[in-house]
């Protein structure tokens, strides 16, 4: 589990809410990939491994409606069937 303090020091990228200890790794995830830079990435990676966050991407973009940009979406896609 992302602990809250990760979160905080990256409120510009959660800025629809103030739970941050209360986001579920999925949001996090869909929320540093959609908005973060690769630093926020590599650290997001650091803390729950390479195979949970492709884990996560991938169960969140296999829906009909999802939430990630098309553009995140191709280069993820691309990213961890590289890397994961």
């Amino acid at each position: 589990m992302i602990t809250g303090d990760f979160v905080r020091k990256r409120k510009h990228l959660f800025w629809s809410t103030k739970n941050y200890d209360g986001l579920s790794n999925a949001a996090v995830v869909e929320g540093v990939l959609n908005y973060g830079d690769m630093d926020d990435v590599r650290e997001l990676i650091d803390l729950l491994g390479m195979q949970e966050v492709a884990k996560i991407f991938r169960e969140n973009t296999s829906r009909p409606r999802i939430n990630y940009d098309r553009k995140i979406v191709n280069y993820f896609s691309q990213f961890f069937n590289k890397y994961a």
